[in-house]
Formats: C-alpha cells, structure tokens, sequence
C-alpha cells in the first residue's frame, strides 16, 4: 500500500512532457501530484451524439454526420474573414453547413467525403453553422466531450493528454475508498472503472454510471466525516444527564391555554432524550415562524430547572429579549420559575443585584442578549444554553456562552426554514429537529402580487388597515437612492409616504445604518404604536413581533429571494386579526415570476425553501460568503438529494458500528478522518 501511495503521489513533472512552465500551470489549478491529476474531473460534457433534424429545435447544437454533395465555395470579407459553404447530405436532408474563418478547409474537403460536423442549427433557412468536424463517421467513445475548468495559458487537449497519460501509468493503483458491501448493495462501479467512465467515457451508460458512483463518493466522505465529528464531540465532551421531573412538565403542559401540536410533543421527546443523555447535547430547532418554539424551549428550560438547573437564552436584539422575557414571565408564573431580563439597558445597581442572585442560584432562566457573555456573568449551575436564531451570533459568541456552565446542553433555534439537504449538510455534525405543523386556528396570511402601476390601489387598501387601528410594514430594498438599481429606497419611500398620510398617521424609518440605539428606539415606537407605518430594509426580518401589524407591502420583491420573503412576510400574521402581505414587483424573467408566484400560493416555509433552492441554488440560499457550504465536484446536493440522504444514513451506521473501530479493512476511511483532523492517530476509544 505504501508502494502505490508513493506512486500516486509522484509529482506531476514526473510525467512525460511537463516541464516547468506546465508544472506551475497545473499547481495554479490545484494538480501537484498524479492522484491529483487523475481526480481532476470535468465538470460538463459537450455531446457530440447525432441528431436528428426533423426533431432538433431551432438554434439548438446539433451533431450530424453526411456526404458531401457540392465543391467547398470560399468567400473573404472584411480583415482576413472568410466564410466556407458546403452542401451535405444527411440522410432525406440536403443543408448548408457553413465554417467561418477555416479557409484551409477547402482543400480538405472534397465531393463525396463522410464528414461529421457539431454546431448551431437553423432550421428556418436549413443551415448548420459548425464549429468542429472531423473527416468520417463519428466512433462511440466521441459521443461525449469532457469539458474541463482551465486556468491560464492550460488548454483542454493538453490536460486531456496528460491526464490519458497519467491513468494510463497509475490506474491500476488507485484504491477504493468505498466499502466492498456499499459498492454492491448499491451495484456502483470500482473507482478506476469510475474515473475512467469520467475522463473517457465510451458511451452515454459509461458516463452515468461514473458519475452516479462519484455522487455517491463525495456525499459518502463527507457525511463520513460529519458523522465521526458528530461521534466524537458527543463522546469526548463531557456531559450532564439532566433527571428532569416528567410529572412536573406534564402538569406544566396541561395549565397551557392550548394544547401542543403532534409536532411540538415529537420535537420536544427528543429535546428531553438529549437532555436525560450523559452527552451533551447539539441541537438544532427548526421551525416556521408562529409554529411554537418558544413554548417548546420553555418546557425544556423547566425541565432543567426542575433538576436544579439554570437556562439561559440568548437573542438578537434588545426588543426581542424583552418580548421574551414578558412571555416567559407570563408562562412560568403560575409555577414559581424566576426569569430574569439582561441587557445593555440594564445598568448600576440594578445590574448588581441581577448577576449577584444569578451567581447564587436565585435566578431560575436568565434571557439576553449578547450581555449574558460577558465576563461578570456567572451562573451557579447552567444546564441548558438556548441561543434563538442562531445564525444572527458567531461561532465564538455561542462558544463563549456554553462555556459559562459545566458542559451544559446546548439548543439552537431558527425560524428560518433549512431544506432537509441543506440541513443535513451544512449542519451535519448536529441533530436536527423540524417543527413542520403550524397551531390550530392561526389564520394564514392571504398574500397578493401587484404591479408598480397597482401602487393608488395599495395606498388605499393601506389606509383601509390604519383606520381600524392596525399598523402596516413597509419593506424597501435600498436604503437611498441608486444610480445602478432603479429600485424603491426606504429614504424615498419614507417621505412619500410621509406627504400622503400627512396629519392622519405617523411614520417610522428604519435601516441598517442607524445606530444600534436608534434602532432599537424606533422599534419599541413601532410595537408601542406610535409609529403607524414602518418603512424599513431588511433589519425587521428576524426577531420582532407586533401584534397589531396586519400588512406587509415589499417594494421591489422580485430582488429577494424566497426565504426572505417568507421571512419578512411572518412579521405580519401575530394577533388575531386577518393578515396580508402585498409583492410590489415587475420581474424581468420567468424565475422572477415564478418566485412571486410561489409565494402566494403557500405560506409552508418548508415547500418555500426547497422551491428557493431549486430556484437559487444553495450557494445563494444562505449567502456564498458565510454559507459554510462544501464544494461538491460532481454531485448537486439539490437534484442528487436522495443520495445525500442515503449516504448520510450509510455514514451513521457505518460510525456507530464496532466494526469500524476495529476491522482493518476500514483502515484507509480512518486515515481519512485522521487527515481532516477529527481523529487523532490513534483509534477512537
């Protein structure tokens, strides 16, 4: 084994015909060594299979094989431009192929010559402008071209030749990572035969059983290294097993003024599973906007508490600690729990006495927001860390956090709706529960796409709202005017809005350059009512609830993408009054239309963000930037979701098995993980 690794990982200069300069070509594209060069796959096929014309579409590529049937004519134009015409014969057809600037192609092509020619087809006027062709009928193995990323001065024959050359050296090497039982209950082709199918494919089923083998490979690896991460931070973290007491929580449960959903008891059964577990808990809570997470996570701090624990939950913003805070009082009243509030707000003696009773015990759940990392907070005994929308804090601020107790369970929550792919990708080394049922008798939002020139209709329907005392959103895009992007800034609209409802009702603004204080002043205006409108970017989109709002208008809508517009959308909706959300949009293309078509035919955040994903692709769906998305070569986590599923559950089952600690076969899979880090070198205990 060692013989073949040395082999493999020969540098590329050891090949025939790369000197220096080809050398640094190929370490600038990432190949270094011949196991590099040979899993340097192409990501897309020119087909080159014959078409027939009766069935190809105007302006469509088209590959075609005929005879010759008139001598070659040459014409030049302009600056050594030229144009070659031919006539061929492809079966009942008779069509004009046409060459530009390929002058020399005249003495090449004679009357009654077999040629295949690939390019663009006119069927108005019968003809093919060609790109490539070739002298003869097409082979099989031609039917299919790897196209390749290059970079530089690298061209596609010569990495092709390289690469032919390197299989051809090192193929017979190359070492299965894929166990022998996975690859036949799945019947997947051996890794040689794969890398072959996709560097050479010889056919159409060639190339599909290549890459089917290779969306297995990459899924299975990495959900490999997710679940042997999730293992060994659940093994190696020291833990408490919270004794919650079952009979306290079910009497808690039972004073509710309405009763949990079938989703809330199945979510919950697992929150308090992790808890009675001597392993910490990393949990993340997904649920819709209004779908209850908050009753969930606060039976869960009860449990704690019932076990002689502390909770702690961190949020955003100052507004929505505060309206936690109020609901969570409310709640835990009539049982003796003492919450308390810590923000920046809180200040002198005040703040003194706060974290005085929290150091000895006296508070039962303290909520906040970043303020509870702060180093003057002490907790006594923390149990259960729950940190709302958590994507809204970094990595060290949660750390910090759960740092504050002795290994105490960690939950995160979000509102915003994950696909199932998405989710167990991005947050693979975690369990995930799903609240995917809404409450009974909450009314769905009705949700309307209107035109820029509906505009007078929507100002009235606006008023109509505000004179029965409800507040309306108004969300904008920008913040001020755009040279680049003709779109509604919140500046702008704030004044017209503004000059319209003069003397009737008061409006707010808010954005993201207000500072931190300011923000939060114009909020509380706004959930106190005296700011009747709120025109405002993005920033309302997570953590704050009013009640009283029952319309939301998005300005320019077509330039969000679906999530978001659920987002924004679940501000609305909150009191018992019927709500409504009104798309202000004009999209250009069919995806645009097709989005705000979307969103007013559902109000699922789920259906939503697989749609968004479909649509936008997951690069986009969190942000390229802070997705933490995994760069996939061949495989599409949204059109290749099943697999994903499978190799996920194959990968857990592989991990949790003894056979995999102790077998030597499973050897190269362990140096895998030894190589990422997740494993020391010596074997898991």
């Amino acid at each position: 084994m060692k013989k073949n690794k040395e082999n493999l990982n020969e540098a590329v200069s050891a090949l025939k015909g790369v000197g220096e300069e080809t050398a640094q070509q190929l370490n600038d594209m990432g190949i270094w060594t011949a196991g590099d060069l040979l899993n340097y796959l192409p990501y897309r096929y020119d087909d080159y299979r014959m078409k027939d014309l009766a069935e190809a579409a105007h302006e469509e590529r088209v590959t075609v094989e005929g005879k010759v049937h008139s001598e070659p004519a040459l014409q030049f134009f302009g600056k050594n431009k030229s144009r070659l015409t031919v006539r061929l014969l492809a079966g009942p057809h008779s069509i004009k192929v046409t060459f530009f600037n390929q002058a020399y192609l005249k003495k090449k092509l004679s009357l009654n010559d077999i040629i295949t020619v690939t390019g663009k087809w006119d069927r108005h006027r019968q003809i093919i402008t060609a790109q490539t062709y070739r002298l003869g009928p097409q082979q099989s193995e031609e039917e299919f071209s790897p196209v390749y990323p290059l970079k530089g001065s690298m061209t596609s024959r010569t990495l092709k030749k390289l690469i032919k050359q390197a299989y051809d050296r090192y193929g017979a090497l190359i070492e299965d990572p894929i166990p022998h039982e996975l690859l036949s209950k799945y019947k997947l082709i051996g890794k040689q035969e794969a890398l072959s199918g996709m560097h050479f494919p010889t056919g159409t089923d060639h190339m599909k059983q290549a890459r089917r083998r290779f969306v297995y490979e990459e899924f299975f690896l990495f959900q490999l290294k997710m679940q042997a991460l999730r293992k060994v931070e659940r093994e190696q973290s020291k833990g408490i097993a919270i004794s919650y007491n079952a009979d306290d929580l079910t009497a808690f449960i039972k004073r509710l003024p309405f009763p949990l959903t079938n989703a809330q008891s199945r979510v919950l059964q697992e929150i308090l599973g992790d808890m009675k577990s001597p392993h910490r808990m990393n949990r993340l809570l997904q649920g819709d906007v209004g779908s209850g997470k908050t009753v969930v996570a606060a039976i869960s701090m009860l449990g704690a508490i019932s076990d002689g624990y502390q909770g702690a939950l961190m949020v955003p913003t100052e507004i929505l600690a505060e309206q936690h805070a109020e609901s969570l009082n409310e709640l835990f009243q009539p049982v003796g729990v003492n919450v308390a509030l810590l923000t920046s707000s809180v200040k002198g003696k005040r703040r003194s006495l706060l974290l005085e009773k929290l150091a000895e015990g006296e508070i039962d759940i303290l909520i906040g927001t970043h303020a509870l990392i702060q180093d003057e907070v002490n907790f006594k005994n923390l149990g259960l860390v729950i940190t709302d929308e958590q994507h809204r804090f970094g990595v060290n601020q949660r750390r910090v956090l759960r740092e504050k107790g002795e290994s105490p369970d960690v939950l995160f929550m979000t509102a915003t709706p994950i696909p199932r792919t998405l989710a167990i990708t991005v947050f693979g080394e975690m369990d995930v529960s799903i609240i995917d049922e809404m409450p009974a008798g909450r009314k769905p939002i009705e949700t309307y796409w209107a035109k820029e020139n509906m505009l007078e209709r929507i100002l009235v329907f606006m008023e109509k709202e505000l004179s029965k005392g409800r507040q309306v959103y108004v969300i904008c895009p920008l913040i001020e005017e755009s040279e680049k992007l003709d779109v509604q800034n919140a500046i702008d609209v704030h004044t017209q809005l503004e000059q319209y409802f003069y003397g009737r009702f008061h409006v707010g603004l808010m954005h993201g350059r207000l500072p931190g204080e300011e923000k939060e002043r114009v909020m509380k205006a706004f959930s106190e009512n005296q700011f009747h409108i709120l025109v405002s970017t993005t920033v309302v989109e997570v953590g704050v609830n009013v009640p009283n709002a029952s319309l939301m208008v998005i300005y320019d809508a077509e330039r969000f993408g679906l999530s978001q517009l659920h987002q924004l959308r679940g501000r609305v909706g909150r009191g018992s009054d019927q709500s409504y959300c009104i798309l202000l949009a004009d999209p250009k293309n069919e995806v645009g239309k097709e989005r705000m078509k979307i969103m007013t035919e559902t109000n699922d955040g789920f259906v939503l963000s697989e749609k968004d994903l479909e649509l936008r692709g997951p690069g986009d769906f969190f942000g390229r930037k802070q997705s933490g998305l995994p760069e996939f070569k061949v495989a599409d986590m949204v059109h290749d979701y099943r697999a994903l599923e499978i190799a996920r559950d194959d990968a857990h089952q592989l991990v949790e098995s003894s056979a995999f600690w102790s077998e030597k076969r499973f050897e190269p899979l362990k140096q895998i993980l030894i190589d990422e880090g997740i494993l020391s070198g010596s074997k898991l205990d």
